[in-house]
């Protein structure tokens, strides 16, 4: 990679005649770079596009090329991105789905609005990699429906996770009833039954799932078929309920999540042996509170994390959880959906780590969010720190009461303001992640910066900040570290005839 070419095919400073001229001498590295240009011109997309299919995909998904610009024949992998976006030509459809590249014929399946001549093409496409893809994708009921009875397992695998499959199909489909049986599967096309994948094989042409296996009955393949049904929301739930006390850990998991299981089925499930089981299900909204009560009592962590991010959890548990599990730095659904009287009440909270739940918000009324910055616990302070509307002294009162926890913090409000920011650059003892944060910040200012310049990991963000003087920006241009060179380059603070000079640079 030339990451000096790379920063320079990416600086939005860099004008269309420099643009063109590094095109004509860019690679393959550096044409990613162009083609994410916004101010791109259609001759100059046409250009990268030109070059490799990988380009002129990216350049079709991004809406820079029209159907006019490509050639199916030529380009067949950009033709399939614009048929993705519903914007190729339906004449495509057809020609594709003669491709002789499964690879072609399995994206085009995956693409919405395909004519319906084409659609049987693809049904009856001799590869079951073609067909199970349409399975999956396809938006037509009907088309689902009658894949569901294909004689090959891994089709109707991928129909009983489509979405659109309709509910009477997918619940023949768990009861094995009302459908031919199955009479091929991805192990028994390769290997005489009967045969197990291990998970240490070895063949480097192998694409087998871990633990394939079929003994003439398809049993892998039928079981992930279950699995994708069980947790398909458009299984009727009636269908599925049963599943609550399988064997397989698996089965019951994928009920987990469902939220349309009668009480009785959450209720084993709350109780089953394997803890991501009840993990999933302790998130899950549709449980009562009576069962989220015991959760919160469940002696794995995983469980109690889950059910803290339950957007249902009432309050009261929420702050028996804070006490005893590692909730981490997210912002809880719970806490985001709080009301105003629950947002007083969590501020008044004697306990420091429902507090901190609450300061995560970045929505909170002015004297509440004021009033949780001058908190006496440094974690509440942190947690608080990058809410915007904290004014200056305030930010700099919170930096002095609570010095080097909470720098990192505070570096990282929009509202810091440049004095703010060149004092927490020179705070001691010093703070490696603030001066990542302020190296950043759209109002660090040069003497700041060039504090962040010391530090390794800071150093290739504070090198593409525009407020980095033009001589500090050209001497990193020789920097050792490659990526901190890219950033440099990329800089839109580098002059003009800098830029010309580089891009006239020999690559090297």
């Amino acid at each position: 990679m030339h990451h000096l070419l790379c920063g320079l095919a990416a600086n939005p400073a860099l004008p269309p005649e420099l643009v063109d001229r590094l095109i004509a001498v860019a690679d393959d590295d550096v044409d990613r770079d162009l083609a994410g240009r916004a101010d791109l011109t259609r001759a100059q997309a046409l250009t990268l596009a030109s070059r490799t299919e990988e380009t002129g995909v990216r350049l079709a998904y991004e809406g820079r090329l029209t159907a006019a610009d490509v050639d199916p024949a030529a380009q067949p992998l950009v033709a399939l991105a614009l048929l993705d976006e519903g914007v190729g030509r339906p004449e495509w459809a057809a020609l594709l789905a003669a491709d002789p590249a499964v690879r072609h014929r399995e994206k085009l399946a995956a693409c919405p609005g395909l004519p319906a001549d084409v659609v049987e093409t693809l049904a009856a496409d001799p590869d079951v990699r073609v067909v199970a893809e349409l399975a999956l994708w396809t938006t037509e009921p009907d088309v689902a429906a009658r894949l569901a009875g294909h004689p090959h397992a891994e089709v109707r695998r991928a129909v009983a996770a489509n979405e659109a499959t309709p509910g009477a199909v997918l619940a023949a489909l768990v009861a094995g009833e009302g459908l031919p049986p199955a009479r091929h599967c991805l192990v028994c096309d390769r290997e005489e039954p009967p045969f197990a994948h291990g998970s240490d094989c070895a063949r480097v042409d192998c694409d087998l799932r871990p633990g394939a296996s079929c003994d003439g009955s398809h049993a892998s393949t039928e079981h992930d078929m279950l699995r994708a049904a069980l947790a398909n929301p458009a299984t009727p739930a009636a269908a599925v309920e049963g599943f609550a006390g399988h064997p397989s850990m698996l089965l019951r998991r994928a009920l987990a999540a469902r939220t349309d299981l009668p009480a009785w089925a959450y209720a084993r499930l709350a109780v089953d042996a394997a803890s991501g089981i009840r993990a999933d299900l302790a998130e899950n909204p549709a449980i009562d509170d009576t069962l989220m009560r015991a959760l919160a009592d469940d002696p794995d962590p995983g469980v109690r994390r889950g059910l803290a991010d339950n957007p249902r959890v009432p309050l009261d548990v929420l702050a028996l959880l804070a006490a005893t599990t590692r909730i981490g730095g997210t912002l809880l659904p719970r806490i985001a959906s709080a009301g105003a009287a629950e947002v007083e009440e969590l501020a008044r909270s004697p306990y420091a780590a429902v507090r901190m739940l609450l300061a995560r918000r970045r929505d909170l009324p002015d004297g509440i969010r004021d009033a949780l910055a001058d908190d006496p616990d440094a974690k509440v302070v942190q947690a608080v720190a990058r809410h915007p509307g904290l004014s200056g002294a305030l930010l700099r009162a919170m930096v002095d009461r609570h010095g080097v926890q909470i720098v990192a913090a505070v570096a990282a409000n929009p509202g810091a303001g440049p004095a703010l920011l060149e004092h927490l650059a020179r705070h001691s003892p010093p703070s490696r992640k603030a001066l990542r944060e302020i190296a950043r910040h759209p109002a660090a200012t040069a003497p700041a910066l060039v504090v962040c310049l010391t530090d390794e990991r800071a150093r290739p963000i504070a090198a593409g900040h525009p407020a980095l003087p033009p001589q500090a920006i050209a001497e990193l241009l020789t920097h050792t570290d490659g990526w901190v060179v890219e950033a440099a380059a990329a800089n839109p603070s580098l002059p003009l005839t800098v830029l010309r000079e580089l891009v006239s640079r020999p690559a090297s």
